[in-house]
């Protein structure tokens, strides 16, 4: 017979609760959350490291094979109530799975040339389509200033959609990207800056891309070495910081990529 966990005081479903709500929890315990099927089998696919699995009996066939190959190697997996998944779940439909996954650093290239730095980006979609983008155009590091909100929040992770599992994330401050950086150019995407089109982004280079609300801060503006921007025919202000930043990496793939 198969336990079933009940109680929201239970120390599994307390701790899935800390670690959705605060990113200090997510630092003190060296753990994020992920929901869903998807994201379980990235974190599989990538030999992430499993602290647990919960589950309950809404689970779909493909997560139900999920929950066995990881029983079979020996994580730690659980069913808990739909209600205590509801409760817990970020969605507004649970897909009945998730997991808590010890946090690790992948390396960063010595030296990169390609980084990302998402500077004071707030919005979670935003940042995770940055961090989505980010993975497919091959950028070897993203490196987030002390204003830019946390890459392992739940809605970062969820619209991510993967990309935490192959890019190297690194929080730190001004002085430790300048230093990471040093060597690169430094474009800073602003709708006054040189056309992207016109501008040489095969050499190696580090992206700053500013939040809608603020832009970028004081700081990135002194580190930047070039204002880039991305032509626009139809009357619109300005793009949002995912589609812009997502715009800018693939431009730098087409350009590396051009024979």
């Amino acid at each position: 017979m198969i336990r079933v966990i009940t109680s929201s005081q239970n120390s599994k479903i307390k701790l899935v609760r800390a670690l959705l709500g605060r990113p200090k929890e997510r630092r003190e315990e060296n753990a994020f959350v992920v929901e869903g099927v998807r994201l379980i089998e990235e974190a599989v696919n990538s030999n992430w490291g499993f602290r647990f699995v919960l589950y309950d009996e809404t689970l779909n066939e493909r997560g139900e094979l999920q929950v066995e190959s990881l029983k079979s190697r020996g994580v730690d997996v659980e069913m808990i109530t739909e209600s205590l998944m509801k409760s817990l779940s970020e969605t507004e439909t649970p897909q009945g799975i998730l997991a808590v996954l010890e946090f690790k650093q992948l390396p960063i290239p010595n030296p990169p040339d390609f980084v990302l730095i998402p500077d004071q980006i707030r919005d979670p979609g935003n940042f995770g389509t940055l961090l989505r983008s980010a993975a497919a155009t091959g950028v070897q590091a993203v490196l987030l200033p002390p204003e830019t909100t946390d890459a392992f929040a739940p809605k970062v992770v969820r619209s991510g959609m993967g990309a935490h599992f192959r890019l190297p994330i690194y929080s730190m401050n001004w002085d430790e990207i300048k230093e990471k950086t040093n060597g690169l150019q430094l474009y800073l995407a602003d709708m006054d800056g040189h056309s992207c089109w016109q501008t040489d982004l095969r050499q190696p280079l580090a992206l700053i891309v500013g939040g809608e609300a603020e832009g970028v801060s004081e700081e990135a503006r002194k580190l930047a070495t070039q204002k880039i921007s991305i032509p626009m025919i139809g009357n619109v202000e300005s793009l949002n910081a995912g589609v812009a930043g997502s715009v800018l990496m693939f431009e730098v793939v087409r350009q590396r990529n051009h024979k």
